[in-house]
């Protein structure tokens, strides 16, 4: 996934291109949109990086998710919520991240009890590990959703 920007500065997450138009989305949000690709530039900037920046400050101010180290890590931790249950090679080859810096990164919010492995049966090849938020992650999510 790639950052993209629209003619007013805006940042945002580019989920699909076609030939004429793109599939974008918000970082903020969540919400999906289509821009025409003539008003889009690309963005230098990291997709996990911009998911990270617009984290809702009441996420993370929450204290069930002090445990996540940096900005890019707090962007994995939206996307695998965004897209849970996800597959690890469905994370590889959507991000910018190599595979030992995605394997420290997942160790990493495992330790701190934010994400958990999932059963992929059915939705990934099979023998790919995958996973999903905790319940007190879902809960820190939610709580920003229902305050606005």
């Amino acid at each position: 996934m790639e950052t993209v920007r629209d003619r007013s500065g805006t940042r945002y997450l580019l989920v699909k291109r076609s030939a004429e138009s793109s599939r974008v989305r918000d970082p903020r949000t969540g919400e999906e949109r289509y821009v025409r690709n003539d008003d889009l530039e690309p963005s230098d900037e990291s997709a996990l990086l911009a998911a990270g920046r617009a984290t809702p400050t009441a996420v993370r101010e929450d204290p069930d998710l002090r445990g996540v180290g940096d900005e890019r890590t707090l962007g994995l931790l939206r996307e695998i919520a965004r897209r849970e249950p996800v597959g690890v090679l469905t994370l590889l080859d959507s991000y910018d991240l190599c595979e030992s810096d995605l394997h420290g990164s997942l160790a990493e919010l495992r330790a701190a009890g934010l994400i958990e492995p999932a059963d992929l049966d059915g939705i990934t090849l099979a023998g790919d590990r995958g996973y999903r938020t905790t319940e007190r992650t879902r809960a820190a999510f939610d709580a920003t959703r229902q305050d606005g």
